[in-house]
């Protein structure tokens, strides 16, 4: 599959808005100042496919793109720090809630801050895919801002917040860098073939 041969399809502002033409989702979650963008974007091998914004919170819908008409790529909107009205925040919770209750993901991409421990969203979005039995894999990004010497205690603090079992893997990653890209690459691949 080609990553670069990507492009927009839709920005979804309601489950009325999602493809009507099935193809695996692989859905990107995280807290609004983790990333996100940056981690597709490197994924993509774009510079800027996915719009990195100053200020947390740009994504504000349910945002497809088809990766070489065989996936979509969602991103859904960030969690956490954006600074928009509550009422704004309320639509983004129910349009979240639509779209976990649709059943279209066939592996999440939960995007955690390497340098922190887990935020409460982070914690509540694992459950979130534990509980639903769907597949996932956890994205530590800015693994680059990081001594050796706090990458695996950081990584062990990540697993254990987010109680997961071995079976749901860790990557580290450096958007910046590109390090953890072939591994995302490969469980994605994984996911929809």
């Amino acid at each position: 599959m080609n990553f670069q041969n990507v492009e927009f399809l839709i920005s979804a502002a309601s489950s009325a808005d999602f493809p009507k033409n099935r193809l695996p989702e692989i859905a990107f979650a995280g807290k609004s100042n983790v990333g996100k963008s940056s981690v597709i974007n490197r994924l993509l091998q774009r510079k800027n496919f996915a719009r990195v914004g100053d200020k947390p919170g740009k994504t504000v819908h349910v945002n497809y793109f088809v990766i070489d008409r065989k996936c979509y790529l969602v991103d859904l909107p960030g969690y956490g720090f954006a600074k928009v009205s509550q009422s704004e925040k309320e639509r983004w919770g129910r349009l979240m809630e639509e779209y976990f209750a649709a059943g279209r993901i066939d592996l999440g991409v939960l995007i955690v801050d390497y340098r922190h421990p887990p935020t409460n969203n982070d914690v509540t979005m694992a459950k979130w895919f534990l509980d639903s039995g769907c597949p996932f894999v956890v994205v530590a990004n800015k693994m680059d801002k990081l001594k050796k010497s706090e990458l695996q205690p950081n990584l062990d603090i990540i697993r254990q917040d987010l109680e997961l079992p071995g079976n749901v893997e860790v990557i580290p990653f450096s958007a910046e860098k590109g390090d953890g890209r072939e591994q995302l690459v490969k469980r994605i691949l994984s996911a929809v073939e």
